[in-house]
């Protein structure tokens, strides 16, 4: 059908073109696939990553793309994705948008694995291979624009598990070049794909919810190319029948116009959130706070002296899946606001040596965590783009310390310097990747539009 916002979404992933990507949206999104690609080269290390690749090497054939961290080892196209979405989402460290989704995890994977799928003569350039990730982007984006609930801290399911599976889907009917048809079904296969609940946040099944949607939108885009067709309204509202609106209690969807002469990107109007250390997004506020009102006790005290604190005051939002009083795990303790407010107290930072066991069961940290009450201010709401953190000291001495953040470094308010980004890459990269190679993938997302073949990458 016509005139549909199915169809809508169809026509601008067929006909969108490289000249409609701005400056501005170009090099968000080198920033986005260049952190994309540290976050997973360094969660390659982690074991929720070794359990992925140990189950998609039990499958062999048509092994002809690459894995994250592991030089010469070569998986199916859709297990690669597979594998290098979970490595992505691994330790929580991958970047996050508004309304809450990680969308560079759910495409990267997808297209990089299929580049290395397709014969020499049809090797997409690094300019279509931008595109493909910014239609991936565009298409989650402005899903998540067609419900209010979508704009809060989730509750009910994993927002990339469903528009990042679209989005990969539409990421890849790009690379693929489909037909207009095609991409339409290709968001309808991958509709049928999408989902997983917010109960598996803070155990090892949360990083499958990236790794399953970059590796079933792949599979959605391939099964549309061979024909399999799907529901031509899935992105409609339909009364009586619900489509992609079954993930959402208030749904009301768009059309996309055509790209024409000029379209604005989402990503134009909105940067991403880049994390500094590998947590829940929502911890990146208490820990500002914490480490700002650390400061003032050391100007006050001398030192750090926990002794002198007689109970620790959080002002969070309510969100219950990251309120975790006394975590026992790391990925527990990447979503638990009191374990990152006091891991900064106690440290003076928070960074990958923050989530091991030893660090976790710390007598010291432990002690803390008994000091901290929690508050949920009316107007401190769960929403990226609302919320604050607040970290307060009522010390022994009747004395009260506060630190507030309302915009963390590293949000779309308040973005990292290239530099910061720069030095996160190396960083990252560096765990698994020599110097002059970190150094190498630096330069070829630079000038990724003048790669003749993006598989390069």
């Amino acid at each position: 059908p016509e005139d549909t916002v199915t169809s809508s979404f169809a026509s601008f992933i067929h006909g969108a073109r490289p000249e409609l990507l701005s400056q501005t949206v170009r090099q968000r999104s080198k920033r986005m696939i260049l952190d994309s690609l540290g976050v997973g080269l360094v969660g390659s290390t982690t074991r929720v990553f070794d359990i992925a690749l140990r189950y998609c090497r039990l499958y062999s054939s048509g092994a002809v793309s690459s894995v994250y961290g592991k030089p010469g080892v070569k998986l199916s196209p859709t297990l690669a994705a597979f594998t290098n979405g979970v490595a992505t989402h691994s330790m929580d460290f991958d970047d996050t948008w508004h309304p809450a989704t990680h969308p560079s995890g759910a495409v990267l994977p997808a297209l990089l694995a299929a580049s290395q799928m397709l014969p020499p003569s049809t090797k997409p350039s690094g300019l279509e291979f931008l595109l493909a990730f910014n239609v991936g982007l565009e298409v989650q984006g402005r899903l998540m624009h067609f419900s209010t609930e979508a704009h809060d801290i989730p509750k009910r399911f994993h927002p990339p598990s469903v528009v990042g599976t679209l989005g990969s889907a539409a990421a890849t009917a790009k690379l693929l070049s489909l037909s207009c048809a095609q991409c339409c079904h290709a968001l309808g296969i991958a509709a049928s794909l999408a989902g997983a609940p917010m109960a598996n946040a803070a155990t090892q099944a949360k990083p499958l919810h990236v790794g399953n949607a970059t590796r079933l939108g792949l599979e959605a885009a391939l099964l549309a190319a061979r024909g399999m067709e799907a529901n031509p309204l899935i992105l409609d509202d339909i009364p009586g029948c619900s489509g992609f609106s079954a993930f959402y209690s208030v749904y009301q969807p768009k059309p996309l116009s055509a790209p024409g002469q000029s379209h604005e990107f989402l990503l134009e109007k909105q940067d991403i959130a880049f994390k500094r250390f590998p947590a829940h997004l929502g911890m990146h506020w208490v820990v500002d706070a914490a480490l700002s009102v650390r400061n003032l006790f050391i100007n006050y005290a001398g030192s750090f002296r926990p002794s002198l604190i007689r109970t620790i005051v959080l002002k969070i939002p309510v969100s219950k899946y990251i309120n975790r009083p006394f975590p026992s795990s790391e990925h527990q303790a990447r979503h638990s606001f009191q374990f990152n407010a006091c891991a900064a107290l106690l440290d003076g930072e928070v960074g990958l040596g923050s989530f091991s066991e030893s660090s976790i069961q710390r007598r010291e940290l432990r002690e803390l965590l008994d000091k901290v009450v929690v508050e949920h201010p009316e107007d401190n709401v769960a929403n990226f783009d609302k919320m604050y953190g607040e970290v307060a000291l009522l010390l022994h001495t009747g004395d009260v310390l506060t630190g507030k953040c309302d915009t963390f470094y590293g949000h779309w308010r308040k973005p990292l310097s290239k530099e910061s980004l720069l030095k996160k890459f190396r960083s990252n990269a560096s765990h698994v990747l020599p110097e002059e190679k970190v150094e190498a993938i630096i330069a070829l997302v630079d000038d990724l539009e003048t790669l003749s073949d993006s598989s390069q990458l």
